[in-house]
Formats: structure tokens, sequence, C-alpha cells
């Protein structure tokens, strides 16, 4: 299966562009199921039912409006920040607007609904910032599907 883009994340077509794998240290069970819905195929991941991903969460034309907005999303991060519960991703606001940001959150909360989004706008508003935190274990799942410590600039 490949990978979607975002803040360093390899590409996934529309489809597949909320979908991701889990692989938690610790010997987590990953179960898998096909998922065939119309134009959309792909794998339906989940580690003990606390993290999944839900391929039928947007529509094809949701799903290709996320897909544009996850490239530029990935094209114009400046840095990724390690926090306690999990990363920062930041933009600069020339490049990427908050309502975009706001956009791609709304869609990957539907398809990733585990994941809590933290959006703020700092340095009196010349640095936009995407946190992405949750449960225990899902800095594990935001490292191997954002693609943490892949790109580092």
């Amino acid at each position: 299966m490949s990978r979607r883009s975002f803040a360093g994340m390899r590409s996934r077509d529309a489809a597949g562009a909320g979908l991701s794998l889990l692989l938690v240290a610790g010997g987590a069970k990953v179960a898998k199921a096909q998922v065939t819905d119309g134009n959309r195929e792909g794998v339906l991941m989940t580690t003990g039912g606390k993290f999944y991903c839900n391929l039928k969460a947007l529509n094809p034309t949701e799903w290709a409006r996320h897909k544009q907005l996850t490239e530029k999303l990935s094209a114009v991060r400046q840095e990724v920040v390690e926090t306690t519960k999990g990363y920062e991703f930041q933009f600069s606001p020339a490049k990427v607007t908050l309502a975009e940001l706001a956009e791609w959150v709304a869609a990957e909360g539907k398809c990733c609904p585990f994941l809590d989004f933290h959006i703020g706008v700092e340095h009196e508003g010349t640095l936009l910032c995407l946190r992405l935190t949750g449960e225990e274990g899902v800095k594990g799942f935001i490292r191997m599907e954002f693609g943490v410590g892949d790109r580092q600039r």
C-alpha cells in the first residue's frame, strides 16, 4: 500500500488519503479487512479497536480535495516539533491559510477520529501550528503515518 503526503508523508492516492497503519511498540495486534466502496478500495486497519481509519468517511469529491490539501501542506511544512503527547507541524501563513488548515483538519478528523487536533496562530500571526495528539500509543501512529523523521528541515 502506498503512503500519502503531509508534513513529510509519502504520497498515496486520493482514495487512501486518510487511511493508515499503526504499528505500536509492545506487540499490539493489527487486524486487516479489505474494503471496497465504488471507486475507492483499500485496507481498513485497526489496533485493538483503539486507532482506526475510516475509508468511507469522505465521498470521492471530498477525498480529492483532502488529497490536494494534504499535498499542499506537505510541500509547505516548515518544521516538526515533538511534544509530550504528539507532534506539532509548523507552517507559514504566507504559504497556507488558516482556512485551508482547518479544512484539512475537518476532513482528517472524519477518517481518523481518534486524533486530537489543535490549531494555533503564534508569533503575532507569523506562524500557524497544527498539533496532533491523542490517547497513549497515538504518538507512534503519528510518527509512522505523518513521516516524522523522514524529512526534517
